[in-house]
């Protein structure tokens, strides 16, 4: 009967395990309380099923199920990180840092909670906690995260990221949604959706240094079976250093006869088989590998190794189609910053791949003519969708980008007419259309010195264009005659998003407090020409002046 009920119990939690990384909350819930019913001293249940209640955004139970789990294993640190997240949701974040700091007493080399404790004491180091959503570079971050990669591609959770940047107050009414939950988890550093295949025994401290080291644990300790197999694997070992795969996959095997229930031993069969460019056999031992570390309750960073293993030999035939699918699945089991790494790799070759297959240059002519004639009946929305898609299809036609920029501009979108403008510039430096509309953008942004310097390089490329002398003029003009409030200038700088990186970094603000203090101070400052150039930025904008 209790080996029934333990069957059961493995496998209820199997199921939840899949059904959150499909992203089934309720499901992995309801299985996760099933196995809790059979096994209520499992504590990797609890963990679990906290994971499943963060990310529904029932953050009072994940608090409740990390709390169990610290009391039937308090020398496991995954529980104080399932802890700390909840507490940190719920924005008791002095009773997050002490949770951090109760878990580092109990596992000190625990990374993940000396990550969490720097995060943490960072937050609350602010007097003033900023909008995470209004970080400048939010997209980027969250494309290049594969917990949020997929979510990019659909509007409307972009449209959501930009309700949320903002209108910040609205957040406490979104938490409901299980892509806030996940993109907060990302912008701030914490991981609530990992699963816990299993006990991840704690590492032992390090012994006190002594005169007389302690002997080696000896092979008479351990069951015969096991002590043979560990005796086939060193030779496998040292064979497969030697290139010598033949030999290593025999010793392998015995070691698997030896002892079947280690996955390990069949992981390494399937490294041999890696490295003689089998990648199908490779694939089909590493799939048996971590059934067997599944059956066994092996260490969730083997079962993360085999899954990186079949991504690797699906990388290494070009398919990284695959290869993203399971390096994603071992990041999923655990976070190894190697597999990370292949998985950012392999997921730009997939982009440059598809990005190269989508180009053609006779349909870009096609979408442009499309965006041609919408432009011209005023129809700017639906001429920026048929320019986009132009580019999409020849994005190395600088035109392109002019004639969307000249879209935005129509429906005052000026810094994105400005950065196609830029492109446009980069593409083709001598076409002058590229830098009259970015003049026109920085003189619609009200950044006249740029404004000029723009134009100017239009005339330089062609002294007779009308376009370029008057735009010219009008920003001279407007710049001698303006008369703005210092909360009109105030206003208009913090609206570029590289002005509130400046005035966010502690560093600038003690440099302009110091200025304001002492005035010779700017001379010693101006020597370091990265703070030389942020304060050139804040002088053009009219935030601080020079007399």
């Amino acid at each position: 009967m209790v080996s029934a009920a333990m069957e059961k119990v493995a496998q209820l939690k199997d199921q939840g395990n899949k059904a959150l990384s499909a992203g089934k909350i309720d499901e992995a819930v309801r299985c996760y309380t099933e196995a809790v019913a059979l096994d209520p001293s499992n504590h990797v249940l609890f963990s679990n099923r906290s994971a499943a209640y963060a990310k529904k955004g029932d953050y009072e139970n994940a608090l409740k199920d990390a709390s169990q789990t610290i009391k039937i294993k308090p020398e496991w640190g995954k529980g104080y990180s399932r802890k700390a997240a909840a507490l940190e949701f719920l924005g008791r974040l002095e009773d997050a840092k002490g949770t951090y700091q109760e878990g580092l007493r109990q596992e000190p080399g625990n990374q993940q909670l000396k990550e969490g404790l720097q995060s943490i004491e960072a937050r609350l180091a602010e007097k003033k906690m900023m909008n995470p959503f209004a970080i400048p570079n939010l997209f980027e971050k969250l494309e290049s995260d594969p917990r949020t990669h997929a979510l990019m591609k659909d509007p409307s959770y972009r449209q959501l990221l930009e309700q949320l940047r903002d209108k910040p107050s609205e957040l406490g009414m979104k938490l409901q949604d299980p892509r806030v939950m996940t993109t907060l988890s990302v912008l701030l550093g914490l991981d609530l959706a990992g699963m816990d295949e299993d006990d991840d025994p704690m590492p032992p401290p390090p012994p006190k240094p002594k005169e007389t080291p302690p002997p080696p644990p000896k092979d008479e300790d351990l069951p015969d079976n096991k002590r043979q197999a560990l005796k086939e694997k060193e030779l496998g070992n040292a064979a497969y250093k030697n290139k010598d795969f033949a030999a290593a996959l025999k010793h392998y095997e015995a070691a698997v006869n030896h002892d079947p229930t280690n996955m390990a031993y069949i992981s390494n069969q399937a490294a041999v088989f890696f490295e003689k460019g089998d990648y199908e056999k490779c694939r089909e031992l590493c799939e048996k590998a971590i059934d067997v570390g599944r059956e066994n309750r092996e260490d969730y960073r083997q079962i993360a190794k085999a899954l990186a293993r079949i991504g690797s030999s699906y990388f290494k035939q070009d398919k990284y189609t695959e290869a993203v699918q399971f390096f994603n699945k071992s990041l999923t089991e655990h976070r190894i910053p190697d597999v990370l790494k292949k998985f950012q790799q392999a997921e730009k070759m997939l982009k440059e791949r598809e990005k190269l297959a989508y180009i053609n240059p006779d349909l870009a002519l096609e979408e442009k003519s499309k965006g041609n004639d919408a432009f011209q009946k005023g129809d700017y929305p639906v001429a920026m969708k048929h320019y986009s898609e132009a580019i999409k299809r020849n994005p190395e036609d600088a035109k392109l980008f002019s004639n969307r920029a000249a879209c935005y501009t129509k429906l005052l979108e000026f810094p994105l007419a400005l950065k196609d403008c830029e492109d446009c510039i980069r593409l083709d430096p001598t076409f002058i259309k590229g830098y009259t509309r970015k003049g026109a953008a920085l003189e619609a942004m009200k950044d006249f010195t740029k404004a000029m310097d723009a134009y100017q390089k239009a005339m330089d490329l062609d002294s007779s264009s009308k376009e370029a002398t008057e735009g010219l003029q009008r920003c001279m003009m407007s710049h001698a005659g303006r008369n703005d409030s210092p909360e009109d200038v105030k206003r208009r700088a913090m609206g570029d998003p590289e002005v509130q990186q400046i005035m966010s970094d502690p560093a600038m603000r003690m440099i302009l407090e110091q200025m304001q203090k002492d005035p010779q101070a700017l001379s010693d400052h101006l020597k370091n020409p990265v703070i030389a150039q942020k304060i050139q930025k804040l002088i053009d904008v009219g935030l601080i002046a020079i007399r």
